[in-house]
């Protein structure tokens, strides 16, 4: 595997990690609130992050993952538990904000691969894991609806900021 797909891998795996601890986040806080809406939402999309974590790692020797993969689960776990404790329509903003990202991100993977090619199997599983989270990123859009403060749409620049970041970072160390 050249060395261009083992970056986008170990970013991949530091996104799915992240990704999987942004729904702890919101199920800490969900229980605490007994949302019970918010809480089935979390579980849900948290198993389909949890499913790609594993996929990829199935690609992603441990030798070759993150450094920093202490700090993506503190990043992710703020990520859910903040707008959690605001309430059900911060958390659905929030994740059509990573999910956008998200997408964006896979695209360009898939892109490349559609170029360059790659393994065998590998674009088949970039596009499930992307099919998943477009269905993510419309599932939370429609539940937020249109309305948005001007603090929520902050927030979620500053998400879609970090999470561009983070794919930088990850992508070196």
């Amino acid at each position: 595997m050249s060395i261009h797909l083992q970056r986008e891998l170990r970013s991949d795996h530091a996104g799915e990690t992240g990704a999987v601890y942004i729904y702890k986040g919101i199920v800490a806080v969900a229980t605490w609130r007994r949302d019970e809406e918010m809480l089935s939402f979390a579980k849900t999309h948290g198993v389909t992050e949890a499913d790609h974590l594993k996929q990829i790692e199935h690609w992603l020797p441990p030798k070759q993952r993150s450094w920093l993969l202490g700090p993506w689960r503190l990043a992710g776990w703020l990520t859910g538990a903040l707008p959690a404790l605001f309430g059900r329509h911060a958390v659905y903003r929030t994740i059509a904000a990573v999910e956008t990202f998200v997408d964006q991100h896979y695209q360009q993977q898939i892109d490349h691969l559609k170029e360059f090619g790659g393994p065998d199997g590998l674009l088949p599983l970039l596009l499930r894991c992307q099919a998943d989270e477009q269905h993510h990123r419309d599932e939370s859009a429609a539940l937020a609806g249109e309305k948005s403060n001007l603090l929520l749409r902050a927030w979620c620049w500053t998400v879609g900021c970090g999470s561009a970041a983070a794919v930088v970072l990850a992508r070196r160390v």
